[in-house]
Parts: structure tokens; C-alpha cells; sequence
């Protein structure tokens, strides 16, 4: 994942009334929006930066989810929304990784591919990534900061590593707000957009994977 490619993602960011609705507890972004002409959900938007985008919107017994497939290729989906991070804390999402990366690993640049990523964009242009990594061990942080004139702030967290397991959903929560003051030394400011990813243009390889929605609450779920 190229560090100038994340200046795409805060073109979208224009702050505006949110399209999602908001429940007492959770507020929750799926992919279950009446999809466009080339196949991408309502509320998303596709961004391709390496390679073609291979995906396909599909169902998992009650559940909708966003089917991807990345070969040497680097392409996301985004949406912008505005939450308080400091009412709803927790941020929650499954996914399953079919197909990981073989060489893939945050802590090197040339092999910075994953299968799998949600990233969580701040106010003041402060990002937090959670991948699923091929080979970084579970808690690994790394840097990907992109300096002046773009000037964001990316903190990467492996969040899941390997292949132990592959083909299984596996649910994920965060408190994000605990997660945001801890490697970036303040408490959050509002969260203005989230975005989904897959990317093997680095290593020339193949990933595979599935994400359903992501929900942000109260408390966690």
C-alpha cells in the first residue's frame, strides 16, 4: 500500500450530514445498499489504485457481505460518515481471509500487501488501519505516516496474522477510542469516513477475503 495512495482516501471526506441512521447503542455501515451500475453498494465508493478490482457483493446466510479478490492489484472501499469516537468507542466487524499474501508484512515496505484492512479516518486527518497480515505478529504497529503537503497520520495495528484462521469468519472488536489515545497521544476527535482494502501490487501475488459490516457502539458487542 503505497503511503501517497492514502491521500485518496480524504478526498471523499467532506464533511456533511451523515446517510447512516443512528441507533440508541450501535451505528452500524454494511453493504447491503442497492448497488450501482458496476456492481459497487450505495453509501460506498470504489477507488482503484493498482491493477483491477474484483469483487462481487454476496450473501452469507442472513448476512451481507463484500466479496474481494486482489491479484497484483491494490483497490478499496469508502464511505464517509461522522461519529462521535468518544460515544461510540468500540468498533466491531467480521471478516474471513480465504487467500493471504504470502510474502505480505507491515513491517516492510516492499512487502506491505494484506488481505484484508479496515481503516477508521479521524478529524485532523489522523488514520487507524487494522490489517490482517501475513506475517507481522498479532499486535505489531507500524508507521505510515505521510508527511507535508498531504500530511496524514497512520498508525497500522496487525490485528490478526497467518493462516491459522483461514476460511473462518473471525470477528474483530477494537476500542478505538483507547486505540486512538494510545499511539497518538490525545483523546479522538470525530471519525469522518471508514474504508476496506485489499492489496497485493507489492509482492505480485494473490489474497482473497470477504468483509460484513462494521458497527460502532457503546459498549461491546
Amino acid at each position: 500500500m503505497a503511503r501517497a495512495s492514502h491521500f485518496l482516501f480524504f478526498i471523499f471526506l467532506i464533511l456533511a450530514s451523515s446517510p447512516f441512521s443512528f441507533a440508541a447503542d450501535a451505528v452500524e455501515i454494511g453493504f447491503d445498499g442497492k448497488p450501482n451500475k458496476k456492481g459497487v453498494p450505495a453509501k460506498w465508493e470504489l477507488k482503484e489504485k493498482a491493477g483491477d478490482a474484483d469483487f462481487e457483493v454476496t450473501k452469507d446466510g442472513p448476512d451481507i457481505a463484500l466479496h474481494v479478490k486482489s491479484k497484483d492489484a491494490s483497490f478499496s472501499f469508502q464511505s464517509e460518515i461522522r461519529i462521535n469516537a468518544n460515544e461510540y468507542p468500540y468498533a466491531t466487524w467480521t471478516w474471513k481471509a480465504v487467500a493471504l499474501p504470502p510474502h505480505g508484512d507491515i513491517r516492510k515496505s516492499s512487502r506491505n500487501d494484506q488481505a484484508l484492512q479496515v481503516m477508521i479516518a479521524f478529524k485532523d486527518k489522523k488514520i487507524l488501519s487494522y490489517v490482517w497480515d501475513s506475517n507481522a505478529p498479532e499486535g505489531t504497529v507500524s508507521e505510515e505516516s505521510v508527511p507535508w503537503p498531504i500530511s496524514l497520520k497512520i498508525k497500522v495495528i496487525a490485528v490478526k496474522s497467518g493462516a491459522g484462521d483461514l476460511g473462518k469468519w473471525v470477528t474483530i472488536t477494537r476500542n478505538i477510542r483507547e486505540d486512538f489515545k494510545k499511539l497518538f497521544k490525545e483523546d479522538p476527535p470525530a471519525i469522518e469516513g471508514v474504508r476496506v482494502q485489499t492489496n497485493t501490487q507489492h509482492t505480485e501475488s494473490f489474497a482473497e477475503g470477504y468483509f460484513k459490516k462494521i458497527v460502532f457502539s457503546k459498549k461491546p458487542i
